[in-house]
């Protein structure tokens, strides 16, 4: 329940007072850690042929002030569509480069959620095929709408 009067949101499990401050909002964001999927991906043919186990880290930035203050979903971004738009992303197409994939998943989520301000993605591939031991690459991409 939101108190207008005392800018708290009372949490009907805790039965916690949570007080907001009324200061000037910084920076918020939801992360999504360690998605795991299967997918073609790779320079190699047989890459493209066998597939390979990939995670994904998702920072997704924007204000969700007025959702924290209110308690309300609706003001928030959905976290299962923002994974099915990832896995979607992920699985639907063959790419040779995680680069390539961040780079879309990051685009892709700024296009389909016009909540996000700023969208920073990490692919990593397990095991990729180098000359030795490595546990995995992993490529790094920001957008954002500015």
């Amino acid at each position: 329940m939101y108190d207008q009067n005392a800018n708290c949101v009372y949490s009907h499990a805790s039965k916690h007072l949570l007080t907001i401050a009324m200061t000037q909002h910084l920076h918020s964001c939801v992360r999504l850690v360690n998605m795991v999927f299967y997918a073609h991906h790779g320079v190699l043919k047989e890459e493209h042929t066998v597939g390979a186990k990939y995670e994904v880290d998702a920072t997704l930035t924007f204000d969700f002030t007025d959702a924290a203050q209110r308690d309300d979903i609706t003001k928030t971004v959905d976290y299962g569509a923002v994974y099915k738009k990832i896995r979607e992303t992920l699985t639907l197409q063959k790419y040779f480069l995680i680069e390539a994939v961040a780079c879309k998943i990051a685009h892709e989520l700024l296009h389909d959620f016009p909540i996000l301000e700023e969208v920073a993605i990490k692919v990593r591939k397990r095991n990729p095929p180098v000359d030795g031991i490595c546990d995995y690459a992993e490529a790094d991409y920001t957008a954002n709408r500015r």
